[in-house]
């Protein structure tokens, strides 16, 4: 009997301290568990369809399988990058309200799958990723993936099955984290990486700057959702993506840079000539190519501003939702 309770607590302990030194080997040490759960306060409430799913021990295994993700440039960086994440994803999968408790902000994470009444499949023809049979790609997870165009090679990315499976993405919190993170960190033409640049890597290309896309956060809603949500004016769901920036900014009491919003610049794709758009899903865009950087225009990092003003914002006083 006492040697069976002293290899219980030896796994135990073992385990505790394998789980230590993950942690604190990653980015464990830039955001801990307490203050993860203080940024997603409301994530496990009961009000919440998506209660109990996202664990820190998802996030943390995940983030591992990404080591540049908050682990790039200088401690302000990468504490933005991560506030940058959190604020994108939060809006995905947000259960907020204008009067809910903590406010609208503090309720990220509250959904696994998308809300509403998606099509019924997500399903783009495909030789390369072909739709399986009575499978359905719409969102699910941080990101809230879609389409069988990315469900594919994330998986391949990430090992797993994604167009015969994507219904994993909503039972495993570390594969929907890890969807979360590749859409974040894989280039896919002509857009950069997320990553690349709240980390200040990408530069702005001739064509970019005439196209208004100058970086800082509203640059990554553009590389998300850009064709829905960007270039169009002031935006209630955009306005929605920088309340949750700030709010984690403010907790990690960094600044928030310039051009938060999209409002003013065109989606990736557009056709400056003839102002129109070629074909964009928002997220559900495919190829994991490079995003080509003129290295002639030389363009200050927004992200490294030391004020929290934002120059560019401009929304309504009285957004309806």
């Amino acid at each position: 009997m006492a040697n069976s309770l002293f290899f219980g607590l030896w796994l135990l302990s073992t385990w505790l301290a394998g789980y230590i030194d993950s942690v604190h080997g990653s980015i464990g040490s830039i955001i801990p568990e307490s203050m993860f759960n203080n940024m997603l306060k409301h994530r496990n409430d009961a009000a919440c369809p998506g209660k109990g799913f996202y664990t820190y021990r998802a996030f943390i295994n995940a983030a591992n399988a990404f080591p540049a993700f908050g682990s790039t440039g200088d401690l302000t960086t990468k504490k933005r990058e991560i506030a940058a994440f959190l604020g994108q994803t939060s809006h995905e999968t947000t259960g907020g309200w204008p009067t809910a408790p903590d406010g609208p902000y503090a309720w990220g994470y509250c959904f696994i799958n998308e809300k509403g009444n998606p099509p019924p499949t997500y399903c783009q023809a495909s030789a390369q990723w072909p739709c399986a049979p009575n499978k359905k790609y719409y969102g699910r997870g941080p990101i809230q993936i879609s389409w069988n165009l990315n469900y594919g090679p994330a998986g391949r990315r990430i090992g797993f099955n994604g167009l015969a499976d994507p219904d994993i993405v909503a039972r495993d919190a570390t594969i929907a984290f890890k969807t979360a993170l590749w859409f974040w960190m894989t280039p896919q033409a002509p857009k950069p990486s997320c990553h690349d640049v709240v980390t200040g890597r990408w530069r702005p290309s001739p064509n970019d700057v005439r196209a208004g896309r100058m970086g800082g956060y509203g640059t990554i809603t553009n590389i998300i959702n850009g064709a829905i949500e960007c270039g169009k004016g002031p935006n209630d769901k955009v306005k929605d993506r920088i309340g949750f920036y700030k709010r984690y900014c403010d907790i990690y009491k960094i600044p928030y840079g310039q051009h938060l919003d999209c409002n003013k610049e065109r989606p990736f794709g557009t056709n400056l000539s003839s102002c129109k758009e070629t074909e964009e899903f928002g997220t559900e865009v495919t190829e994991e190519l490079g995003t080509e950087v003129d290295e002639d225009v030389q363009v200050q990092d927004l992200f490294m501003e030391d004020s929290k003003d934002d120059q560019t914002l401009d929304m309504p006083m009285d957004a309806s939702i």
